[in-house]
């Protein structure tokens, strides 16, 4: 933000949130794309038989239900998660065709258009226009493997104004400011905070 003030280009972003990220990998999905993306098969295999014959059972008001078998969701609270689901969100951004677009902003002669850490995603792009194809790319490519964006929860920055935007008949709320891995950055560049 700092940077694009000082040169005077506008930047924007998306802070993308999945509702339920971690729970809704699919288990027979993550074994094709770890497959696709080049994981020697003795490691799937392994991953395979760590996820396989997985059973649950729902403790309600009513009782316990009957047994069930579970085929989605990664582990919680295991370090391997988010690497799984790091493998799944590349697949996605590759599918999206984020990897090859020339969108987003320019960085050392590179254009970087989405950082991602685990389920914490935010795209990036010099208009408002490039922001949502990519968003709407994003989107159709994460619901195909069965992720669905939280739209209260995805939010919009920009370092000048922009529109609301309504997606699925919700508004994507627009912020001045956003906390992404624990920093606050803010619409208009302001650090000061940080420092402290």
């Amino acid at each position: 933000m700092e940077k694009a003030r000082e040169f005077q280009k506008n930047i924007y972003f998306c802070f993308i949130d999945y509702a339920k990220a971690f729970d809704c990998v699919d288990h027979n999905k993550l074994w094709k794309i770890l497959k696709e993306m080049g994981i020697p098969d003795h490691l799937t295999c392994l991953l395979r038989n760590l996820y396989a014959d997985q059973e649950a059972t729902v403790r309600t008001g009513h009782g316990i239900t009957d047994w069930f078998q579970v085929g989605k969701g990664v582990h919680q609270g295991c370090i391997l998660s988010p690497c799984l689901f790091n493998f799944y969100a590349e697949y996605i951004m590759r599918n999206a065709g984020l990897e090859e677009a020339q969108t987003g902003i320019k960085i050392a002669g590179r254009n970087i258009n989405n950082l991602r850490y685990a389920d914490d995603t935010t795209l990036m792009a010099e208009s408002e226009e490039e922001l949502k194809s990519l968003l709407m790319k994003v989107k159709v490519e994460s619901e195909k493997v069965g992720l669905k964006l939280n739209i209260q929860k995805t939010k919009i920055m920009a370092s000048s104004p922009i529109t609301s935007w309504e997606i699925d008949g919700e508004t994507v709320e627009t912020v001045s400011d956003f906390i992404f891995l624990g920093s606050k950055i803010t619409a208009d560049g302001d650090y000061s905070n940080e420092i402290k």
